[in-house]
């Protein structure tokens, strides 16, 4: 019968380590479960994982989806509750994953876990994955002993995040796909047709205005230069990218930006609230500190002035002040309801359930924001493409009539 090292966590927090006979890592969990302890880490005596010492290039080439993430929280929440060792855990959950990256992180999660490591400080090593929130969450799981309890709420959290998500993305197919057929058309129009327009009108001698100038001298260089173009549109895009996350005054610009434009800016406030309310009510609820919770939450919500509104808010929590009534100088990011309700919260001993009730409100908010948003947007794209078709027909028949009035 093998030999395992383990480590162990009481219902209280308390942890143990020791050497116990167990004819599988089933068996001694069992067995530390009667004595009330949940095996958080194992090692077969004599048994030497290997660790590869390359790692796959194309892995890091690919991001790990919210969807990945979830799923996996969620595994490993019923694996926890059902007293699986969590090695033993990761192990079988790397089996279901599909992406090599997310699959090798997994692993190596295990490994460090073997070794005896906690799960939350493996999973600090892959901040790409596990971000800053799962990690928290998982660490005062273990500190207190409910792992399975936060697993649950970080499960819970996340699945909210990605329906809030979805549904804005959801939203947002409509006018991406009309915008992507309109300039696949005119880059059609502009490469196989202008041109043979252009050398009939040269053949007829006719005077050219401004405007047909200008669609012929891009149809030629589209047609004879076009991988100029998409290499330039490709830099173009990778450009903007860079400086939306790289820099702190492309950030700002974007920031200011979304906030600026009617329908957009209700959107991406009521978002970023229902992310702040949802992900606070989640942190304070697993137990985390006031002042780290807010910490946190300012690296979830996506627009840089939420951020530096709650890094603010931080600093002056930390120094003893109310979190309401920090969060008054910052009315015109978030709504004044929200603030009223966290005062309440505060005064009551109730913070983390005004949160979350308030977290449900605004992503109802956001629902019928992204409800209407395709029925806003519908019209606007149809002046836009009347625009274009229009810029573009007149600047082709013009010449056609300018000849025919001629004779």
């Amino acid at each position: 019968m093998p030999i395992y090292s383990y480590s162990a966590i009481s219902h209280k927090g308390e942890k143990i380590t020791g050497k116990e006979n167990a004819s599988s890592e089933r068996e001694l969990a069992q067995t530390l479960r009667q004595r009330g302890f949940i095996l958080t880490s194992f090692e077969e005596e004599g048994v030497k994982i290997k660790k590869s010492l390359l790692k796959d290039f194309t892995g890091g080439l690919f991001g790990v989806g919210l969807v990945d993430k979830l799923v996996f929280i969620r595994n490993l929440k019923v694996m926890a509750s059902a007293g699986v060792p969590i090695p033993r855990a990761l192990d079988i959950l790397s089996k279901q994953v599909k992406k090599k990256k997310f699959r090798d992180a997994i692993l190596d999660v295990r490994e460090r876990v073997l070794k005896g490591q906690a799960l939350s400080q493996a999973m600090e090593a892959y901040p790409d994955i596990f971000s800053e929130l799962v990690v928290n969450m998982v660490r005062v799981g273990e500190e207190s002993g409910g792992l399975e309890e936060v697993l649950s709420h970080l499960a819970f959290q996340l699945e909210r995040e990605h329906d809030v998500k979805s549904k804005i993305m959801g939203s947002l197919l409509y006018p991406a796909v009309v915008i992507t057929a309109m300039i696949l058309i005119g880059i059609v129009m502009l490469i196989f047709v202008v041109p043979r327009m252009a050398s009939v009108f040269d053949e007829l001698g006719v005077h050219l205005p401004i405007t047909t100038r200008i669609v012929i001298g891009i149809g030629q260089f589209m047609a004879t230069k076009w991988y100029l173009f998409f290499l330039g549109l490709g830099g173009a895009a990778f450009f903007f990218r860079w400086i939306y996350r790289k820099t702190f005054w492309g950030k700002n610009m974007a920031g200011r930006i979304v906030l600026s434009f009617p329908i957009i800016s209700g959107i991406v406030r009521k978002t970023n609230t229902a992310f702040t309310a949802r992900t606070l009510s989640s942190l304070i609820a697993a137990g985390v500190a006031l002042v780290r919770s807010i910490e946190i939450t300012s690296r979830v919500v996506g627009n840089v002035y939420f951020q530096k509104a709650l890094q603010h808010c931080a600093e002056r929590v930390q120094t003893g002040e109310k979190f309401s009534q920090v969060l008054k100088h910052y009315e015109n990011l978030y709504p004044v309801v929200l603030i009223q309700m966290v005062e309440i919260g505060e005064e009551t001993g109730q913070t983390t359930e005004v949160l979350s009730k308030l977290a449900e409100f605004y992503e109802e908010e956001v629902t019928n924001l992204t409800k209407n948003l395709t029925s806003i947007i519908e019209p606007i794209l149809m002046l836009v493409i009347g625009a274009v078709v229009g810029f573009f027909a007149i600047s082709m028949v013009q010449p056609m009539y300018s000849m025919l009035s001629a004779y």
